[in-house]
């Protein structure tokens, strides 16, 4: 079942038999899992890389931040989130970088900007140590550090947004949603207006009211047993139709790719310490050489037996 933004108007997709397969009726040609087994999807892609996009919920984060890159799933969800129907999206990114000024990055799930400015950093967590509050703290420092130009005034900072959809009650009070805001404890803990906010939403709480449908549609596998209609319609062109499911077999493939070049590039950096501790421990003293012989960059050696030669 399938339901607009606010809850109104119910639609029912329209099931037909075809050839002993079921088919769903909408706006392009969608495709069944079955025929996914023989459709030339599974000529292109293996059957281990169908079954995981088949599997695929909007917790698991490949798959939620290619549906939320779209600025009206993005915006259904800050509106439900944030019980806001004047919410207006006008620009959404995912996996977007950000870095400090020591050059730690942080890749954020899905980071929104609306009609106001206000900036939205979305995060789905299965871990709940992904979701510790200093993460939170850290995530809102480095939105704010990248907010600002040289010259521009601190009341230009816009008022942003830290969101975490937790798999699990990470702070443990039964509640669907926590809001968390900076308080002044001799006011008697009156609002600090800074503009930051840090959210915490409940993934186990999938009752009845618009936030617990949405999380039903997070732990949702099938597209067509999800409330919104809007996201109903991206995850089942992500599941169902050959474009994208080839769109999101390109996508894990590429991912697989960069962890192996990743892990191939520790090894092998792991392989050149262990030479250039062995140099050093035959008597070599002269890092420049240990550097050339090892392709380590010089100031990596340098770090390497900086307690070596202080």
């Amino acid at each position: 079942m399938a339901q607009n933004v606010h809850g109104g108007q119910n639609r029912w997709y329209i099931r037909l038999i075809f050839r002993g397969k079921y088919a769903i009726i909408q706006e392009r040609k969608m495709i069944t899992v079955d025929e996914n087994r023989n459709s030339n999807i599974s000529s292109e892609h293996s059957e281990e890389l169908l079954n995981i996009i088949e599997n695929f919920r909007l917790m698991d984060d490949t798959f939620m931040s290619k549906v939320f890159e779209d600025k009206a799933c993005a915006e259904l969800l800050l509106r439900v989130i944030l019980n806001r129907d004047d919410l207006t999206v006008v620009r959404v990114v995912s996996q977007f970088e950000l870095k400090n000024l020591q050059g730690r990055s942080a890749r954020l799930d899905i980071y929104a900007v609306d009609e106001h400015g206000k900036q939205y950093d979305v995060e789905v967590q299965r871990s709940d140590d992904g979701a510790a509050p200093r993460r939170a703290r850290y995530n809102s420092s480095l939105l704010d550090a990248n907010l600002l130009n040289p010259g521009d005034k601190f009341d230009e900072l816009p008022e942003s947004y830290i969101i975490f959809i937790t798999e699990h009650d990470v702070l443990k009070g039964g509640k669907p949603l926590y809001t968390v805001n900076r308080t002044i404890s001799e006011l008697d803990h009156a609002i600090f207006t800074d503009g930051s906010h840090i959210i915490y939403v409940n993934g186990e709480i999938r009752n009845g009211t618009a936030l617990g449908e949405l999380m039903q549609d997070f732990f949702c596998k099938d597209p067509r047993e999800m409330h919104y209609k809007v996201l109903s319609d991206r995850a089942g062109y992500f599941k169902k139709d050959k474009e994208g499911v080839d769109t999101m077999c390109k996508l894990m493939e590429d991912y697989a790719d960069k962890r192996a070049r990743k892990a191939a590039e520790i090894a092998a950096n792991e392989k050149s310490i262990s030479i250039a501790l062995k140099l050093w421990n035959n008597g070599i003293r002269d890092l420049q050489q240990i550097a050339e012989l090892t392709d380590l960059p010089l100031e990596m050696v340098k770090e390497l037996f900086k307690d070596k030669i202080a």
